[in-house]
């Protein structure tokens, strides 16, 4: 802090030779002191600039942007068929977005920090908890449309499915998880055929199989490299109760027209839910909203089952900041949704693309959606 030349106890230079015994001739002018003070609170000044624009490990979240599934993006539509009738809708169906200050891309300041934690509409996480460590912002990046454009495959898949407009789905062996009991039967690479039988059309028939056997031994059958495998695989429980074979699987998809998502400067797998909404939207008749405005987030697998995602409460604003009135919220999220609800915004919880669908109907129709779940303490 700077302090002045006139401060108390100080004494007036005009009136030295009338106030006492003369100062040392050998000590610093008062106008030298003065400079020493001002150059050392302007050098304390410059180091706590320096060190508030350092970067530290955490990430703010903040709102984001909305994207209206049914509108455009710039000046094409966010959802476009071609090959198949399609159907101009009213309302709006949002996808929500976090804006993120911090990690790999752009590394968060104290500044940025102290704003969030002074910012109720913002939270501050270590940066480990949203990347992993290592993590380079092109890895980042790529991780980001990676995910993006999986999520519209799925979408797609999840809406068709819904549907019931076929199409074929492959599921391709990624990798094996630990202690797979498919170690040494099924390689990566195989893509799955049948299973006791069946065709392997989606994730949902070789777990719906699965659970028939109540884990007796199933019989696989796989394509490795356009020869046909036969395996015995002995099921085991994941921590839910779930049946599994071990594998981790990736889809592959051949749909019988094209449907074309169009959204720039957006990342992430979160928009999967509003994505299968507005497709089926487009590929039906009327208007699915009735003309209103709502809003909500959610992954989506190909079998229309909704995922949690990240930055639920900073996306619940942005949605009502943006006129929404209805927020479709995945029931996984229910934990950060509690306590964080803005203000005239209904939450509906849902878990599949049908609850979500059947949750906007309700509201389009003008029924009480305080009878559809919701998130709660319990």
């Amino acid at each position: 802090m700077l302090t002045s030349p006139h401060s108390e106890g100080s004494v007036d230079p005009r009136q030295a030779n009338d106030a006492g015994p003369a100062t040392d001739a050998t000590a610093p002018s008062r106008d030298v002191r003065y400079s020493i003070m001002v150059i050392s609170g302007l050098l304390a000044l410059g180091l706590g600039v320096g060190a508030a624009a350092l970067p530290v490990p955490y990430v703010v979240e903040s709102a984001g942007p909305v994207f209206n599934t049914l509108g455009k993006d710039g000046d094409k539509p966010v959802i476009s068929v071609t090959g198949h009738e399609s159907f101009a809708a009213k309302g709006d169906l949002d996808l929500t977005t976090v804006v993120t200050t911090g990690g790999p891309q752009s590394p968060a300041t104290i500044l940025d920090v102290f704003r969030g934690w002074l910012d109720p509409s913002k939270a501050v996480y270590p940066e480990e908890l949203i990347y992993p460590k290592g993590s380079t912002a092109q890895d980042t990046a790529k991780q980001g449309q990676v995910d993006m454009a999986t999520s519209q495959e799925n979408a797609v898949a999840a809406a068709l499915r819904q549907l019931k407009i076929p199409f074929e789905q492959r599921l391709t062996v990624a990798g094996l998880s630990d202690s797979s009991p498919s170690a040494g039967k099924i390689q990566e690479g195989d893509r799955l055929v049948s299973i006791n039988g069946k065709p392997v059309t989606s994730l949902a028939s070789i777990q719906t199989e699965l659970a028939a056997g109540a884990g007796a031994p199933a019989v696989v059958v796989a394509d490795r490299g356009g020869k046909s495998v036969t395996a015995t695989i002995t099921p085991t429980k994941n921590p839910s109760g779930t049946y599994i074979l071990g594998v981790l699987l990736a889809s592959g998809f051949t749909f019988p027209f094209n449907v074309n998502i169009s959204l720039n400067n957006v990342g992430g797998p979160s928009a999967g839910m509003m994505f299968a909404l507005g497709i089926i939207d487009t590929l039906t008749p009327g208007d699915l909203t009735g003309g209103k405005h709502i809003a909500g987030t959610g992954t989506i697998t190909p079998d229309g089952a909704v995922g949690a995602i990240g930055g639920i409460a900073q996306k619940m604003i942005g949605a009502k900041q943006q006129g929404a009135t209805l927020f479709l919220a995945p029931a996984a999220n229910c934990g950060d949704v509690v306590g964080h609800i803005p203000n005239g915004l209904q939450v509906v919880k849902v878990e599949s693309l049908a609850e979500a669908t059947a949750a906007v109907k309700q509201f389009a129709s003008g029924g009480d959606v305080k009878g559809l779940p919701t998130c709660t303490n319990n």
